[in-house]
């Protein structure tokens, strides 16, 4: 990891610091684009030769057929599908809780007000699937859109060097309630999503983590019409910790993000060179023989260990730097909430590992990075619904307000809006004398 004083650095340095995975690489924006135009033109087929092109794996079906998943569940081990429902039931929880009905205001005597949610769909899902199994983004995005009411739901992953999908990410799907599986990843997979293709169906959104490309690609649907959740991956982690802190555990929740791949991030700001000195230590003991050590090692050689002066200019980099993960590693940390402006999702305490965000404390997993979290938040159940905003006014109503409504047409110079509100009140006065 790349070790730095925040204090001698300045404003720029900083600003170069907090810069990461530019989604505006030329030579990606370029491969996406063409990929998008191949498959507008070609449908199946782009896709089919863009899968043995960088998937290695012909695919005659990109479907997933009911026996398949139904053979997938009675393959998965039952400690999985354990773990996988305990999950589910814990994301499912904390989703349904979003759930708030809105209430009719009445914003004066005879103008009510009112918003109700519709679901989106079709909803596009992507997993990613090039490097690891993840079920359980099947489940943070599966879940919540069930919940919202997405009638259809199309889930995209990479097949393997086998061309299948693995049995514990077909388990998810069906725990989530997902039938429409498609056996498709990269670029293409979001190109066909966009697009639509003889196999697989046009969507209204896309979801879901991914590299640089996917990304990218999520970014040229929005050219096209189709909306996309936020820019969601690659992954990164910042930790704050002090002298009470377990160089240990910090180590381990850098390794935990670094394992994602080698364009993930990890940042470690401390008040303690002693700890950072002694976490860095920890990595290279803990990286040792892991199955992923070199995704880990490549992650770890861009990394940052910066030393603080005081916690509140740790809480500065980190607002500055918008980590999708942060991580509270510090005496007392619920007293500092107040003070975290940009993250996608915080872990507050020794006890709160990273990981158990990743999986099944309930909260979603499919966050803003790369500085996003600025603006952006998390997956939710508004993820997977638009809000319809409604007003009825009656005749009384829209007398009360008519001069105001009139008033700000005639500033905006816009007669027709003024005379479709004088007419009416000249209707309401003819039925009142007739009357």
């Amino acid at each position: 990891m790349k070790k730095y004083r925040l204090s001698e650095l300045t404003a720029g340095e900083i600003r170069r610091l907090c810069q990461r995975n530019p989604i505006d690489d030329e030579e990606i924006v370029s491969v996406c684009r063409f990929i998008f135009q191949a498959v507008a033109e070609k449908g199946d087929e782009a896709v089919r030769s863009f899968t043995l092109q960088f998937d290695g794996v012909e695919i005659d079906e990109f479907r997933v057929g009911a026996d398949a998943i139904n053979e997938a569940v009675q393959e998965t081990a039952p400690e999985v599908m354990t773990a996988l429902q305990q999950a589910a039931a814990n994301i499912r929880k904390f989703h349904s809780a979003q759930q708030i009905p809105e209430k009719p205001v009445e914003t004066q005597p005879g103008v009510t007000c009112w918003r109700a949610s519709r679901a989106i769909s079709p909803i596009g899902i992507y997993v990613p699937g090039g490097t690891a199994v993840l079920p359980s983004t099947v489940l943070m995005l599966g879940i919540p859109a069930r919940l919202a009411g997405c009638a259809r739901i199309i889930l995209c992953v990479p097949p393997d060097s086998e061309g299948k999908v693995s049995p514990e990410v077909l388990a998810a799907a069906q725990i989530a309630g997902i039938r429409q599986i498609f056996k498709v990843g990269g670029a293409q997979a979001i190109a066909a999503m966009t697009f639509g293709t003889e196999s697989i169906p046009q969507v209204e959104k896309i979801f879901g983590p991914g590299n640089r490309y996917v990304q990218t690609a999520k970014l040229l649907a929005t050219f096209h019409g189709v909306a996309i959740d936020m820019v969601a991956g690659p992954s990164e982690v910042l930790v704050i910790a002090d002298e009470t802190a377990s160089a240990e555990f910090v180590a381990s929740d850098l390794i935990s993000q670094a394992e994602h791949g080698g364009d993930s991030r990890v940042v470690l700001v401390s008040t303690s060179e002693k700890l950072i000195e002694d976490v860095l230590g920890e990595l290279h003991k803990q990286a040792a023989g892991l199955p992923r050590e070199n995704y880990v090692q490549a992650s770890l050689s861009e990394g940052l260990a910066l030393l603080a002066e005081s916690l509140d200019e740790a809480f500065d980099f980190s607002n500055r730097y918008a980590p999708e993960h942060l991580i509270l590693n510090v005496d007392d940390p619920r007293q500092y909430q107040g003070l975290i402006q940009s993250a996608g999702s915080v872990f507050i305490g020794p006890w709160s590992p990273e990981v158990a965000g990743d999986y099944a404390s309930g909260t979603n997993h499919t966050l803003p990075t790369s500085g996003m979290a600025r603006a952006y938040s998390g997956v939710s159940m508004d993820s997977f619904v638009k809000k319809i905003t409604f007003q009825e006014l009656t005749p009384e109503g829209l007398r009360s307000l008519a001069p105001t409504l009139e008033a700000l047409a005639r500033i905006e110079s816009l007669e027709g809006h003024r005379r479709a509100v004088s007419i009416r009140i000249e209707k309401l006065d003819e039925d009142e004398s007739d009357g």
